[in-house]
């Protein structure tokens, strides 16, 4: 357990804690009075700081897990001269390795139909959720859309969706069914980035 000693500010101490418990014992487990105490102080002190446990999940998940800082980067920057394609394969490898990291943290949510309504509805109450991705990648693909780098008929919304579903999925076998079933993601994502960017492209009309 962290100490109240500790040199970390309290809300780090907090953050450290959720990670540590939301890893180990999977988020149903990770109560903030469990938070708390890992963190060495009191479950009113967690509330100063937060304004509930799915802030610090949500927190723990686009702060400390190493691919999702560099996915919002990816997802949210101007690509400059970069290829259309090249960015898609960045935001795929990212969203790929994220949505593998996440995955078992948030998988004890489905085992208990009652948590999870809480957690969705605390989730709405800070603002946050899955869709924030998906919103964000559509959001870049109509500023290259405007740009004039993808077709004028192009559907963003459409694209994100299938970019970032074929990521969760090989996430989901991932975990369901072992390494050795799905493609490596240094492999997967430019494989799904040229076939997304295909669709994209400018050129002729997709045939209707």
């Amino acid at each position: 357990m962290l100490t109240p000693t500790s040199s970390r500010p309290t809300p780090e101490r907090l953050l450290d804690a959720a990670e540590t418990l939301m890893r180990t014992t999977g988020l149903a487990n990770a109560t903030t009075k469990a938070i708390a105490r890992e963190a060495g102080c009191s479950e009113a002190a967690l509330y100063k700081y937060f304004a509930n446990k799915e802030e610090l999940f949500v927190r723990v998940l686009m702060e400390r897990r190493p691919n999702a800082a560099a996915l919002m980067a990816a997802l949210t920057t101007n690509p400059g001269e970069q290829s259309v394609e090249d960015r898609l394969a960045d935001i795929a490898r990212h969203a790929s390795l994220f949505y593998a990291d996440a995955m078992p943290m948030a998988a004890s949510l489905f085992a208990d139909p009652a948590l999870l309504v809480r957690h969705r509805e605390g989730v709405r109450e800070i603002g946050a959720g899955p869709h924030v991705v998906l919103d964000a990648l559509t959001d870049h693909l109509v500023r290259e859309r405007d740009r004039g780098r993808l077709r004028p008929d192009a559907d963003p919304g459409a694209a994100a969706a299938l970019l970032l579903g074929a990521c969760f999925q090989r996430a989901f076998f991932l975990h369901f069914s072992g390494a050795d079933v799905v493609r490596p993601v240094e492999e997967f994502a430019p494989g799904l980035a040229r076939t997304v960017w295909a669709a994209l492209r400018r050129g002729e009309p997709a045939p209707r």
